[in-house]
């Protein structure tokens, strides 16, 4: 069965998200969003903040296994600051060549490095050096900046650095996330090196997965704007739910909503919550017409505790819990199994 993660989002799957989507269930592990690395050593109350799951072990609530993702353009200060993040991270670090964010790019990090393979080289040997053997060092790319001519030497490059697996985003830093994912491409990477490829790359229903793994040639899959949209996606291609949404999900759906917005509210600023909150339903938006509704419902609202009793209205009954609409086997583990 393919290995399905769930995507690092910067500004999108914070904590709290990735708890909800996690403790959904199906997924094998996560990656966080990028902790950035700049000219110090950063300090432990820092990954308590953005990844507060190395508290638990460096797993979520639910139990998925977490991986710290580093991003930075310095080898020296990524390599001290990943010697650290190693004491807290026991499933790996992550290191991130694919944000294609201005301001990220600005500065030479994220998907800007793709333009220099032996800077690639240079930063994963000094990390892998860095980090005691039995913790993994892995890498995240896009194709390219601009095109793909060295999408086959910036894999191998990070390969022959030591990185143990790449994720591969199917696209180039300047096509951002329009569509198509070149999902070929991924293909061409993974005949080039010699370590598991995961593709990655508009993956938003189980058609997709399915078509994806039979043109990139890859067992393993990351979800990421996808099970966003549909936070049962991962179940589906488990086939653990119905391969396609339904109305009938909607109630639970409204349940897992409620949940985020009550843990948003225990760590966030108040101003931002319902900001987050309208976030997600414009990516529920894609899967269930209720989420328009509701969206349209809360659009002027920017009290929690209004949108919230908005939510709980619209719940089939007080004390909703969230639950699998069409699996009787309740919330997976991360290993896949039913819990319940």
């Amino acid at each position: 069965m393919s290995r399905l993660f769930l995507a690092p989002m910067e500004g999108l799957a914070d904590y709290v998200l990735r708890d909800v989507l996690t403790c959904t269930g199906g997924f094998d592990g996560c990656v966080s969003e990028f902790v950035r690395v700049t000219g110090s050593l950063l300090p432990e109350r820092v990954y308590e903040r953005d990844t507060p799951e190395v508290l638990e072990g460096g797993h979520t609530p639910g139990g998925t296994p977490m991986v710290i993702q580093l991003l930075g353009s310095d080898p020296e200060w990524l390599a001290r600051n990943a010697a650290y993040a190693a004491t807290l991270s026991p499933h790996g670090l992550d290191l991130n060549f694919g944000c294609p964010a201005k301001v990220v790019n600005r500065h030479g990090g994220g998907a800007m490095l793709l333009a220099d393979p032996e800077q690639l080289n240079r930063i994963v040997s000094a990390v892998r050096a860095a980090v005691p053997p039995h913790i993994a060092v892995t890498a995240k790319m896009r194709l390219g900046v601009s095109d793909t001519s060295l999408a086959i030497d910036c894999a191998t490059a990070l390969v022959e650095g030591g990185a143990a697996s790449l994720v591969v985003h199917a696209r180039t830093r300047d096509h951002g996330y329009r569509p198509p994912a070149h999902w070929e491409w991924i293909a061409h990477i993974d005949a080039a090196v010699d370590v598991p490829v995961i593709a990655n790359g508009e993956v938003w229903t189980v058609a997709d997965w399915e078509r994806c793994r039979s043109v990139s040639g890859c067992a393993d899959v990351m979800i990421g704007r996808g099970a966003v949209s549909d936070p049962y996606l991962a179940l589906r291609i488990r086939g653990l739910m119905d391969r396609l949404p339904s109305g009938e999900e909607w109630p639970s759906v409204l349940g897992h909503i409620a949940e985020y917005l009550k843990k948003l509210q225990t760590r966030i600023a108040s101003r931002h919550e319902h900001g987050r909150v309208k976030m997600w339903l414009s990516y529920l938006k894609r899967t269930w017409p209720q989420a328009a509704e509701l969206h349209a419902a809360i659009r002027r609202l920017h009290d929690s505790r209004e949108i919230l009793e908005v939510i709980e209205r619209a719940l089939p009954f007080k004390d909703f819990t969230p639950a699998l609409p069409g699996s009787p086997l309740g919330r997976l583990d991360p290993a896949g199994v039913a819990t319940g």
